[in-house]
């Protein structure tokens, strides 16, 4: 499975930014509230995402890995 380290930073960025756009669509999702929390203790510092952590965030790594079966 692709980890965070398997990503690039700038891609992984980019690819956080358009799910958390299309969670904040959403009323109800538990990854609307896994994105909202994941900024909030962040404070704004890219270097505290989930992203940033060893096996990355579940939901860009499943995105990237789609992406990258369908290429």
């Amino acid at each position: 499975m692709t980890t965070g380290k398997d990503i690039p930073r700038e891609v992984a960025l980019k690819v956080c930014d358009k799910i958390r756009a299309e969670n904040k669509q959403k009323r109800f999702s538990i990854w609307r509230l896994q994105c909202f929390f994941c900024y909030k203790w962040a404070k704004g510092d890219a270097e505290k995402l989930c992203l940033s952590s060893e096996q990355g965030c579940n939901l860009i790594n499943k995105r990237y890995k789609l992406r990258q079966e369908h290429k």
